[in-house]
């Protein structure tokens, strides 16, 4: 069975941050739905976060990162979303 272009990439992404030198020793958790590559886990820098997230970038074929990966001085990679799970016309919000 071949492998869908999500996971190719995910595969080529996970071997560009692997072959960096700043990044290779980050734990990152990597996923990839529609060419728009996922990034968690932890770094121990805000610089490092901003790397992996330039590697990630990097790789053709990838359409945007979402960096969730967490480091001191960084934003929270937390983020509450509220969706209508209603269907249009009815009363359920």
């Amino acid at each position: 069975m071949k492998a869908s272009a999500d996971e190719d990439l995910r595969e080529a992404v996970r071997a560009a941050l692997a072959a960096d030198p700043d990044t290779a020793s980050l734990d990152l958790r990597i996923g990839v739905l529609n060419s728009v590559v996922h990034l968690g886990g932890q770094a121990p820098s805000a610089s490092l976060r901003r790397r992996a997230e330039a590697v990630a970038a990097g790789v053709t074929g990838v359409r945007g990162v979402a960096n969730r990966i967490e480091a001191p001085g960084a934003p929270s990679p937390m983020r509450t979303i509220e969706l209508p799970l209603g269907r249009p016309g009815s009363d359920r919000q």
